[in-house]
């Protein structure tokens, strides 16, 4: 010690420059040297410490093992680093203790073995440790998920998620380091809660949205997104801490109560809810509102006395009172309201009992019974209404007996002027019995195949009605291409055209397929055309138009004809029916109506727009597509 002692000058010249604590220890571990943060760490004064022993320094329970932990290491004569993975404690004047962490170097001086230790109190980095392991474990069992993202680097990768993050997403740490949060959004980005996230960050503040987020599997959750940044000495946002809250249960529960209280407010009765002991209102629906003539906040400060004329407090209380000593669930009664402008109307009141939280309420609901009370009014309103329907039917009926008749006097003319000319044309085929009169034969058998033609297309035509009235009609549904069924009726229509006709056929249908029933579509365009052709005059044009309207094709027939009179547009589509400009030419009446029955029972539609001596045109609508 008195070795040491002799250079004691040039140690407390180079220790005092320290901010750590020195102190130096002879082999028989009795302290030679301290400097002052030694002695302040300690609590000793200048010289107060040299010449005791160490173990005034170290915890009772320590210092057996700690003596023989110096002696091995003064044997050994190594270094020993600062910290060196030991959890050392000293002891204070006072008897507090302190965690440290002590560097020691062993010398000799004179022959004599020495140790310096310099020591550092560590008291403040353990609490902070403390601190921090205490909120990373509390990070880490947190129930919500929590999530911290790295501003600086491109896209705001996430460095850190908790347990519950990865329960409330069901990805793993793995799959969820290094990207950016918006991938639990996957296509559906248009959201308020993510725009308004999104200018939070650029704008480096607070936020907290409702987000709709999505699993691993593909489920929804609603998500509530409490984002914070957290910045550094210069104030640049360097990280963002994201607490993640699944809410889903609650937006539920909000969407259903919303529901519920929209057919509240939405119901056409009047619904009332009031105190079961005050009877003062509590709230009132929109239509009991709209009908009663009061504002909310003036039916606030009323009770269901104020709207019933027949009634006081007394008698009303007496009315309820079964309902709320839960004596009955319910009661009903009939009785009078009256509404702010002081006009009455009888009403049906519902009275139930409820509970709104720890109140006792009754819910009202009231049926106004104006109708019910003028019972014969309504009868005989009724009766004059019933009177009128079977007037109209009657005349319904007068005029279908008329359109039979015609149709009967059309049938008679249609079925004879044919037949004529098949006994006509037979009577003259007998007469031409010789090798040159070749032609005339010809030209009277193709007058005989027309006409039975037409008989035969006559009879086909009656034969679908009754197939439709009977309900016995089969439709066979097929894909085929369009231009088949235009190509087939455009053909056989060339037949018939007048002097001077033709037939505009329709541009781009060569691509267009169809799922329909293919002979139902020929035979609405098929008598959409010849009518088209029948009706209308020499050297003009007979135009088909296609054109596709989303899953739908319109084709319209234009005609250049005679048109339909305003007064006959209505029955055009009745069975039997012919305008009164075409009851000179060939027809039954019955084909619009056939086509148009067929077309709706198959979902499509047809339709017209015409004008007399103007033309016409008829226009199917049709799915491309249809279920079998």
């Amino acid at each position: 010690m008195q070795a040491f002692q002799k250079n004691s000058d040039i140690f407390y010249l180079l220790s005092e420059g320290i901010s750590e604590g020195i102190l130096v220890v002879n082999a028989k571990q009795q302290i030679v040297a301290t400097n002052s943060a030694a002695q302040e760490m300690f609590g000793y004064k200048k010289g107060e410490l040299e010449g005791k022993q160490l173990e005034i320094l170290i915890p009772g329970r320590y210092r057996t093992v700690h003596e023989q932990h110096v002696k091995t290491f003064i044997e050994k004569s190594e270094k020993r680093p600062m910290g060196g993975g030991q959890n050392l404690s000293g002891v204070r004047k006072s008897g507090e203790e302190f965690p440290m962490e002590a560097g020691l170097n062993p010398f000799q001086l004179y022959g004599a073995t020495y140790v310096m230790a310099l020591i550092i109190d560590i008291s403040e980095r353990k609490s902070i440790e403390k601190e921090l392991n205490i909120k990373s474990e509390a990070l880490k069992s947190s129930i919500n998920g929590i999530t911290i993202t790295d501003a600086l680097l491109p896209d705001r990768p996430v460095i850190y998620t908790n347990a519950a993050f990865e329960q409330l997403t069901g990805y793993s740490n793995d799959e969820i380091m290094g990207k950016n949060l918006r991938f639990l959004q996957g296509t559906d980005r248009d959201q308020p809660g993510v725009e308004e996230m999104q200018k939070a960050i650029d704008e480096g503040r607070s936020c907290q949205v409702e987000v709709r987020n999505y699993r691993k599997d593909g489920t929804l959750f609603w998500n509530e997104i409490s984002i914070t940044p957290i910045r550094d000495e210069n104030g640049t946002v360097t990280h963002y801490i994201g607490i993640q809250d699944d809410i889903t249960k609650r937006k539920k529960i909000e969407q259903e109560r919303l529901y519920w209280s929209k057919i509240f407010d939405e119901s056409m009765n009047e619904i009332f809810v009031f105190d079961a002991h005050s009877l003062q209102f509590i709230h009132v629906n929109q239509g009991a509102l709209k009908n009663i003539g009061y504002s909310l906040e003036e039916m606030v400060r009323m009770t269901p006395v104020d709207l019933k004329p027949d009634y006081n407090e007394a008698r009303f209380r007496k009315t309820i009172e079964p309902i709320v000593k839960k004596r009955v669930e319910k009661i009903e009664f009939e009785t009078v309201h009256e509404r702010k402008d002081g006009s009455s109307y009888p009403v049906e009141v519902h009275l139930q009992l409820s509970q709104l939280g720890e109140r006792a309420v009754i819910l009202a609901v009231i049926l106004d019974i104006t109708e019910r009370k003028n019972y014969t009014e309504k009868l005989e309103r009724t009766v004059a209404k019933r009177t009128k329907q079977l007037s109209e039917a009657l005349e319904v009926e007068k005029e279908l007996n008329e359109l039979k008749t015609r149709f009967l006097s059309l049938v008679s003319h249609e079925f004879k002027t044919p037949l004529s000319s098949i006994l006509t044309s037979i009577t003259l085929l007998a007469k031409y019995t010789q090798s040159e009169q070749q032609q005339k034969r010809d030209k009277h058998i193709e007058t005989i195949k027309n006409k039975v033609r037409y008989l035969d297309k006559i009879l086909n035509d009656f034969l679908s009605l009754e197939r439709l009235e009977s309900g016995k009609v089969n439709y066979k549904i097929d894909t085929f291409p369009l231009s088949k069924v235009v190509n087939e009726v455009v053909y056989d229509a060339n037949m018939l055209l007048k002097a001077g006709q033709k037939i505009q056929y329709p541009h781009d249908i060569d691509d267009i397929d169809i799922h329909f029933e293919e002979k139902i579509l020929e035979l609405a365009l098929s008598n959409l055309v010849h009518n088209a052709i029948k009706y209308s005059p020499e050297h003009t044009v007979i135009e088909v138009q296609v054109n596709r309207n989303g899953n739908t094709l319109e084709i319209s027939i234009i005609d250049e004809g005679i048109g339909i009179p305003e007064n006959d547009q209505k029955h055009i589509f009745n069975r039997y029916f012919r305008a009164k400009n075409a009851l000179l030419d060939q027809g039954t009446g019955i084909g619009l109506s056939i086509a148009k029955q067929h077309l709706e029972n198959l979902g499509a539609s047809l339709w017209f727009e015409s004008e007399e001596n103007k033309g016409s045109t008829f226009t199917m609508q049709i799915p491309i597509s249809i279920e079998k």
